[in-house]
């Protein structure tokens, strides 16, 4: 938050080394208020894969979010229930892998609040997480697409690539996990800041 940071992330998903409780969550999330005196809106954001019912009411009812990010194989009617049921605004993630994977962003159109594109891991990679792998796609399978929805970038973003990867795609929101990890969940302050600060120079 004191970089600049829009949106801070959580996520619930267990199987994930970024895991975190609801209850560790909530005491990180009341960290965002503490730390941002200048009245800016940051946006909490709460990561799951294919959720449950429960699953959600449990998070929702003890961390204050703004958003789930939803990171599974979520159809849009399950999007559009989840949104009634949390009472949040929705993200969609479409994994990128080739152009016509762009194409499903249309079927959340109406439904999700926002979009989030990340990398679709190849096949080969078989212990991969739905997110987290610092992979990339070709960005450029973005450039010049227009939604009626904002959307972020995300997938092996790091200070070094952020700005090329702005240039190339158009993205006016990105996102990173891995990008900014010593080793997966592990994440080190001086890679978060430096991604920050190379964000705010574009």
């Amino acid at each position: 938050v004191e970089g600049g940071a829009s949106h801070v992330g959580f996520v619930f998903y267990p199987p994930s080394p970024r895991a975190v409780t609801p209850d560790a969550a909530a005491t990180l999330s009341g960290l965002v208020d503490s730390v941002d005196s200048t009245n800016r809106c940051v946006v909490r954001t709460g990561l799951f894969v294919d959720p449950d019912d429960g699953l959600i009411d449990t998070v929702v009812g003890q961390v204050p979010l703004e958003l789930l990010q939803l990171h599974g194989n979520e159809t849009p009617e399950r999007v559009a229930a989840l949104k009634r049921r949390s009472n949040r605004q929705v993200m969609k993630v479409i994994r990128v892998g080739v152009a016509a994977d762009i194409d499903r962003a249309a079927d959340f159109f109406g439904v999700a609040d926002w979009l989030m594109f990340d990398a679709l891991p190849p096949k080969s990679m078989a212990d991969a997480l739905p997110g987290g792998n610092a992979l990339a796609f070709d960005w450029r399978l973005l450039a010049g697409r227009d939604w009626p929805l904002p959307w972020m970038l995300a997938g092996g973003l790091t200070a070094d690539n952020v700005a090329e990867a702005v240039r190339l795609s158009g993205a006016r929101v990105v996102d990173t996990s891995s990008g900014v990890e010593d080793s997966p969940g592990k994440k080190n302050p001086a890679l978060i800041r430096a991604f920050l600060a190379a964000v705010a120079a574009l």
